[in-house]
């Protein structure tokens, strides 16, 4: 099977295993695991951060953040399209007592001026916005990349209203491959980000929390009230070590597969290849004679695993396991049901 479902279905290579294997060990409740711990310093570092935590999934990341940043009874400010809204179970208003009130969906191209209107300031009877969040890069924008000069335009105007800015970085690492903008330099814009090592990376599990080394001393007390205080968790911590010092420079193999993909389908009319800049590739399919379920029922018997994101939205993700004539393959079938 070629599987396309997403960067997310990858297995640990055999050397990732190895420094699984080898990996030195403590008690991360203790704080005493040397191989978790280098790995948090390691990614505050990358970031140009003071502290990072080591979490099981990206979904706690980012709500162990949004906790951070947005008291009980706050607000957040998101698009109506991202992953903390769409994609994370009403965690932000059932766990952290967060309001959300979002922007229309538009994926990556963010109306800097729209965002700075909606912030209610504090004061009765209002509910007062504490922070926005945005999506490096942006899932059901297609993997589109937010411009490093709205995101400072977007620091500005969270400056000047006295409200945090989170970054739900799950892809963050393509668009640091596709842009070339430095992550430090992306890190400095934010006051939280969650990164993830399972995405693209190959890393078989986690993600982390980044921030001020006074927000990840609280960070850490909410992981655990989460239920995320992990022991000899240094076994994942190396998987991810070796994912970021031997994988990311994959990624610009995964963007160029992505646009041969995109670039094979464009004329059946699903897809325009010169947008697609990172490794999701998504199909519209509103003027096809498929639906994305159908298309994906009929793929899977073709031996081609694709996600039917909406009714009539498919979604291609291209990773570390897929190889060319997987590509090939998939952009055959594909074609073939699409024609």
């Amino acid at each position: 099977m070629a599987d396309l479902r997403s960067d997310t279905v990858t297995r640990p290579t055999v050397a990732m295993r190895a420094a699984m294997a080898g990996a030195e060990v403590g008690d991360d409740v203790f704080g005493d695991d040397p191989t978790v711990v280098a790995l948090e310093r390691h990614v505050a570092g990358l970031f140009g951060h003071e502290a990072a935590l080591f979490t099981p999934t990206g979904t706690m990341a980012n709500q162990i953040a949004l906790q951070l940043v947005v008291p009980r009874g706050g607000e957040l400010l998101a698009g109506a399209d991202a992953h903390v809204v769409s994609y994370e179970l009403g965690a932000a208003a059932a766990l952290g007592g967060i309001s959300t009130r979002t922007w229309p969906a538009v994926g990556a191209a963010l109306d800097v001026d729209q965002i700075a209107a909606m912030i209610r300031p504090a004061g009765y009877p209002s509910v007062p916005t504490r922070a926005i969040a945005v999506e490096q890069t942006h899932n059901l924008g297609g993997g589109t990349v937010i411009g490093l000069e709205t995101l400072r335009a977007l620091r500005a105007v969270a400056d000047r209203a006295g409200v945090a800015l989170h970054c739900d970085g799950a892809r963050i690492w393509h668009a640091h491959v596709a842009d070339g903008v430095p992550l430090d330099v992306y890190g400095r814009l934010f006051d939280t980000l969650s990164v993830c090592l399972s995405k693209g990376l190959g890393a078989p599990v986690g993600s982390l929390v980044i921030g001020s080394a006074e927000k990840i001393a609280e960070a850490r007390l909410i992981r655990k009230r989460l239920g995320g205080g992990m022991r000899q968790v240094g076994i994942l911590a190396a998987a991810g070590r070796h994912a970021l010092d031997h994988h990311l420079a994959l990624l610009a193999d995964d963007h160029a597969r992505a646009w041969r993909l995109a670039k094979a389908l464009e004329p059946f009319g699903v897809v325009e290849a010169d947008r697609v800049r990172t490794n999701l590739v998504p199909l519209d399919l509103s003027a096809a004679a498929l639906d994305a379920p159908a298309l994906a029922a009929a793929a899977a018997e073709r031996g081609v695993l694709i996600a039917a994101m909406l009714p009539r939205t498919a979604r291609l993700v291209t990773h570390l396991d897929l190889t060319d004539s997987d590509v090939e393959k998939a952009a055959s079938v594909l074609g073939e049901l699409l024609s």
